[in-house]
């Protein structure tokens, strides 16, 4: 039987079953567990969730006072500069040590010496509580590289948006650490490829992409037989640049093929390499990346690169989403610095009328469940519309007759 409580009604032994709030996020690892440890109720008390699903039949009830009825959700609760501080800081030191790891393993690949994964198995561990504490504030500031740095810090970010993609689909916390790991070393295989030809300004010459290309298979035969090393890790670093579409390398592979934990290594590898300053490119926005990566027919796993922009709080401009409550929105940017999208609700899928718009993001309200193709509402001119929305000579995509 399930209750629906405010989180600040929360106490430890309850099992959690779902979370409503920010339509992109929710604190922890995984959507179902028992709540069990205090680092864990404060930060449910602490977060912007808008309320918590308790099921009495699994743990603790909740007091009848505290449940909350369907329609109503309590606001948001906004963290205090206070704790944003701390929060960032303890990211830069996560960061920062991680990135001394990463560095110590790749340089010692480079040099022909036996890798020993299990150095970097307690740094996952900090990445993965990091993530936990604050998703946003991790991933914002892994965007942040130095150039002369990009490879190592790459792979701390790789690590840690495949430690939040795994929660986002609900993997348990074993496999999340395992992905973890596995995005920490994926690249490992670049250490033999000559640094001119990584950091080139201008185009490659065939025979200089040739041996780039060689990476994944020579990372692959690094990590074979190492120390504390999983499968998940093998099959990121062999089949990271593999594409759905059988388009990829080395092996040309093509969908289920493609094993789990690489169809999302993809994803968290080239949106990392895509929003990071690189030799030969700027950094694209958070926006512009994951609208072009959803462009990319053939590339990516589609349900896979939704979960990845649920876990990011970014959607490619224009998708029309579906929400809990049969509403229907339009992904649109948030403010100008493009790090964030909301939704604009503006159709009930239930009733195919226009319902009151309503911008939604970071608040109390619908969680998207799915994307839907705009022609089977009979949407007309949609990207036009869309285009008419971001420029702010409209409100509301055309609608058509019930």
């Amino acid at each position: 039987m399930l209750k629906r409580i405010p989180p600040g009604e929360a106490k430890l032994g309850m099992f959690i079953h779902g979370f409503e709030g920010s339509w992109m996020a929710h604190p922890f690892w995984r959507t179902r567990f028992l709540l069990e440890r205090p680092a864990d109720l404060a930060l449910l008390k602490a977060s912007d969730v808008a309320a918590v699903l308790i099921d009495v039949s699994r743990g603790v009830a909740p007091d009848p006072a505290a449940t909350l009825p369907e329609a109503v959700a309590e606001p948001v609760r906004v963290l205090s500069p206070e704790t944003l501080r701390a929060d960032r800081e303890h990211a830069r030191r996560t960061i920062a040590h991680a990135r001394d790891v990463a560095q110590e393993i790749y340089d010692n690949a480079q040099n022909g010496l036996s890798i020993d994964a299990r150095d970097a198995i307690p740094v996952v561990a900090e990445i993965a509580e990091c993530v936990a504490r604050n998703p946003a504030m991790f991933v914002d500031m892994a965007r942040l590289k130095t150039k002369d740095q990009y490879t190592y810090l790459h792979s701390v970010s790789v690590c840690g948006l495949m430690v939040n993609l795994a929660r986002e689909i609900g993997l348990d916390d074993e496999t999340v650490r395992a992905m973890g790991l596995a995005g920490l070393l994926h690249d490992v295989g670049k250490m033999t490829v000559p640094a001119e030809i990584l950091n080139k300004p201008g185009r490659l010459e065939a025979e200089e992409f040739a041996l780039i290309k060689q990476h994944p298979e020579t990372g692959h035969a690094m990590l074979h037989g190492a120390e504390g090393i999983n499968q998940q890790a093998l099959d990121v670093a062999l089949m990271h640049h593999e594409k759905m579409d059988g388009s990829g390398y080395p092996f040309g592979l093509k969908g289920e093929a493609i094993s789990l934990a690489a169809r999302m290594g993809a994803i968290c590898d080239v949106y990392d390499a895509l929003t990071s300053d690189r030799a030969y490119k700027d950094r694209w926005t958070p926006l512009r990346a994951v609208t072009e990566m959803h462009g990319w027919k053939g590339h990516f796993d589609t349900e896979l690169l939704f979960a990845f922009c649920r876990s990011i709080g970014v959607a490619p401009t224009g998708w029309l989403v579906r929400m809990q409550s049969g509403r229907l929105g339009v992904v649109l940017p948030d403010g100008t610095q493009e790090t964030r999208s909301k939704i604009r609700a503006f159709h009930s899928a239930i009733t195919r009328r226009p319902v009151p718009l309503e911008d939604l993001f970071r608040g109390p309200g619908d969680r998207v469940v799915g994307t839907e193709d705009p022609a089977h509402w009979g949407f007309t001119n949609w990207d036009a519309a869309v285009r008419r929305l971001i420029e702010g000579h409209g409100v509301l995509p055309d609608t058509p007759h019930a």
